[in-house]
């Protein structure tokens, strides 16, 4: 019998805004799941760049952010089955969905619009303890390890599902530019995109870091946008322009280029999450003109993660990971504040 604390310790944004601030404590109550929850007990969890919003202030989060955590069922609610008890899962951003409505009748509850997420309406899971809905977690397999499962919970995630918005539309072979390339999210989109689909990837980023594990990840080209002239250079490389642009950061920049680094008929597919009053630039008359389609994505489906999950399992993906001690947490989230972090941080929950 696995013996559940009353109190466990914790990291907290305190204050958000511009004088936000990351504190550990250790007397936050453990919580006990009702019907259809489970409590895990967290072994790590990856950081992510939407850590950024919810320290900025620009919506309503939980104190306690962060959504890929990995860990083992120690505690199980009503309704939820036996079986669950001691399984390794992973918590992703997506809670719980209403599973009543159209969109989750389609088989996509990430896009439900009374969805709950983790680390903004509930606790998150920078946290030794976190209570989760059954029904939304993910069975991490054999062989796979914390530290290589965590990113793909929703780094992984996010890029299969903003990717799947491309299928139909382009083909092995064809031209996909990934903006944000040597980030957390990028890294993995480059490879799915280049390994798994046969795209060419023409990879934007800044820096000979980001540079490389671009590169590494199956990357075709690279363009740094603070030295290389990007809309000529893909217009040189591509003849008319990408076939598909995933703009990943979270930049005003990112989005505002690319219109200009896609062909007529192409796809925008907008993963990054800006300031929420920023609005795409492109003016109505230019996307009829150009025949332009504009899609947003929000993470991904249960099969794409389980999909994600065997890929990396059979080696396919290779998501660069760098570990750190829970005490670590503030300088990694200041670290995605100012981009300067490559692939992906998960951080070890004490234990």
């Amino acid at each position: 019998m696995t013996s559940i604390p009353t109190t466990q310790k914790a990291a907290l944004v305190e204050n958000p805004g511009p004088a936000a601030k990351i504190v550990h404590r250790d007397d936050i109550p453990v919580a006990t799941p009702g019907p259809n929850e489970i409590l895990v007990k967290l072994t790590c969890t990856g950081l992510c760049h939407s850590e950024i919003r919810a320290v900025l202030g620009w919506g309503p989060y939980n104190p306690i952010v962060a959504h890929e955590g990995i860990g083992t069922v120690v505690q199980t609610g009503p309704d939820v089955p036996p079986s669950m008890m001691h399984q390794r899962v992973g918590i992703k951003w997506l809670y719980s969905a209403c599973g009543k409505c159209s969109v989750c009748a389609r088989g996509f509850p990430n896009n439900c619009p009374r969805q709950l997420n983790t680390g903004r309406h509930v606790p998150g899971t920078l946290q030794q303890y976190v209570v989760a809905d059954a029904r939304y977690v993910s069975a991490i397999p054999d062989g796979l390890s914390d530290e290589v499962a965590a990113p793909l919970l929703c780094a992984g995630l996010s890029m299969a599902g903003a990717l799947s918005k491309l299928d139909g539309e382009v083909h092995a072979g064809d031209w996909v530019v990934i903006s944000g390339s040597g980030g957390g999210l990028g890294h993995i989109g480059v490879q799915i995109a280049a390994r798994i689909l046969g795209l060419r990837v023409i990879a934007i980023d800044h820096g000979d870091a980001k540079r490389a594990l671009s590169l590494q990840s199956g990357a075709e080209v690279f363009l740094d946008y603070e030295e290389d002239d990007l809309v000529q250079r893909v217009s040189e490389i591509t003849g008319e322009g990408a076939h598909a642009i995933l703009v990943v950061p979270g930049t005003e920049a990112a989005f505002q280029v690319a219109p200009s680094l896609v062909r007529n008929l192409a796809s925008i597919v907008c993963v990054g999450l800006p300031p929420n009053q920023f609005n795409l630039p492109i003016s109505a008359t230019a996307c009829a003109a150009r025949g332009l389609v504009i899609k947003g994505a929000c993470v991904g489906t249960d099969a794409q993660m389980d999909e994600l999950l065997q890929q990396a399992l059979a080696g396919k993906l290779t998501p660069l990971v760098e570990v750190l001690e829970f005490s670590e947490t503030a300088r990694v989230i200041e670290g995605l504040k100012t981009d300067t972090i490559t692939g992906r941080v998960v951080v070890q929950i004490p234990q």
